[in-house]
């Protein structure tokens, strides 16, 4: 445990510390860069909402078609 957060004696934030410190050069870059993979994020968000909506009713060219036509309405407003 590191010792900011052995003086908190909080387990969680320890490992979180820990595992931060182990990646430290990608949360730089996120500060660093102003690049990000939000839309893309947000495109399979929405495609896993659609997949779980219609889980078990159609068929995957419907699935397809209603992702397309979601992608076509949200580009125009």
């Amino acid at each position: 445990m590191d010792e900011s957060s052995a003086s908190l004696q909080i387990e969680e934030l320890g490992s979180y510390i820990t595992d931060l410190k182990n990646d430290l050069q990608a949360v730089k870059n996120g500060v660093d860069y102003k690049y990000s993979n939000g839309l893309a994020e947000g495109s399979v968000n929405m495609i896993k909402l659609i997949k779980r909506i219609m889980y078990g009713r159609n068929s995957f060219i419907l699935l397809k078609a209603k992702i397309l036509l979601n992608e076509y309405y949200y580009q125009i407003n």
